[in-house]
């Protein structure tokens, strides 16, 4: 099973981060236009929090608030649940799945050093399995 190293190897260096005080209209704008679910929030280079379109939907839509008047502060997920590197995909998927959620920020030394998304685990396990049916089918047919 591949580590969360191999992924964010194959998924390349890059972390979006937002500002607690930024807007939250800011977010989205950054969100949509490197096509992200989530953003994580930093402050003096510290992880303090995600925010994510779920958190837009439910803290800031239904309670009719305005994107542009409310910062990420204000609607953010504060309690965040981390992974590092050497995690395998199969626990932090149990991991996302036991917590509900969707995006999981990887710290090695306390560093940010990624984000791990359950669209990228589920990516890397089918390609894991496919492989593996692909040497099988190799094997059987001699």
């Amino acid at each position: 099973m591949k580590s969360v190293r191999d992924v964010l190897r194959e998924k390349g260096p890059d972390v979006w981060c937002i500002a607690p005080d930024a807007s939250v209209y800011a977010a989205l704008e950054l969100m949509a236009d490197k096509n992200l679910g989530a953003l994580v929030v930093k402050e003096n280079d510290r992880v303090i929090g995600l925010i994510s379109e779920r958190d837009y939907a439910r803290k800031l839509i239904l309670q009719g608030r305005a994107s542009r008047d409310t910062s990420v502060r204000q609607v953010m997920t504060t309690r965040v649940a981390f992974t590092d590197p050497s995690q395998t995909l199969e626990e932090c998927m149990a991991l996302m799945t036991d917590k509900h959620i969707r995006h999981l920020p990887v710290l090695e030394d306390d560093k940010l050093i990624g984000v791990l998304s359950i669209g990228d685990a589920v990516k890397a396990v089918i390609a894991e399995q496919r492989f593996m049916i692909e040497q099988l089918e190799q094997y059987i047919s001699g």
